[in-house]
């Protein structure tokens, strides 16, 4: 590097002597404030390319909790199938053994509106897990948006950086 700033005098001019003009030293300084400009638009768009890359690493992982919370409400459900199966069989046998007819009048009522509570809790399970497992994949579109986001940020920080070195120059040799 300062063997690079050495030889910039040379580029523009400068005597073997290592003297140099004020004009050749104001077109070295605003060579080296083009070059800090590009290089801190580059910086910029490094930076802006891994906030995309974070944002684009949160959407896969929301998306991925969006599939667990899919697949946790569904084996909710299937057990809690079950366990109202469990509860029916076990209504239906006391009431046997307590000599009642199962198939008709108010005993029958209970069967049914045990059956429909048992049916509403599933239902119940299902709507709330498919609430969560939506926001999660709502998350993720979020992050993919804002990957997007961050992505166009990069690519204008790195042609910002290019347009003010272009402005430094030219009103530097002016």
């Amino acid at each position: 590097m300062a063997q690079l700033i050495m030889a910039i005098p040379a580029a523009f001019g400068a005597t073997a002597a290592g003297t140099a003009t004020a004009s050749q030293l104001a077109l070295v300084g605003t060579t080296i404030a083009a070059g800090g400009m590009v290089a801190q638009g580059m910086a910029a768009s490094a930076e802006a390319k891994s906030q995309q890359a974070i944002a684009e690493y949160n959407a896969k992982v929301q998306a991925r909790e969006a599939k667990a919370i899919e697949a946790r409400t569904a084996f909710a459900q299937r057990r809690q199938v079950e366990a109202g199966r469990r509860t029916m069989a076990t209504m239906r046998a006391r009431m046997g053994k307590a000599g009642v007819v199962a198939g008709a009048g108010t005993p029958l009522l209970i069967q049914a509106k045990q059956a429909s509570e048992l049916e509403l809790e599933n239902l119940v399970i299902g709507f709330e897990g498919g609430i969560e497992a939506g926001r999660a994949k709502s998350q993720a579109d979020i992050d993919i948006m804002q990957a997007g986001i961050y992505k166009r940020k990069a690519k204008a920080k790195r042609i910002g950086g290019y347009m003010e070195a272009g402005a430094t120059l030219l009103t530097g040799f002016s």
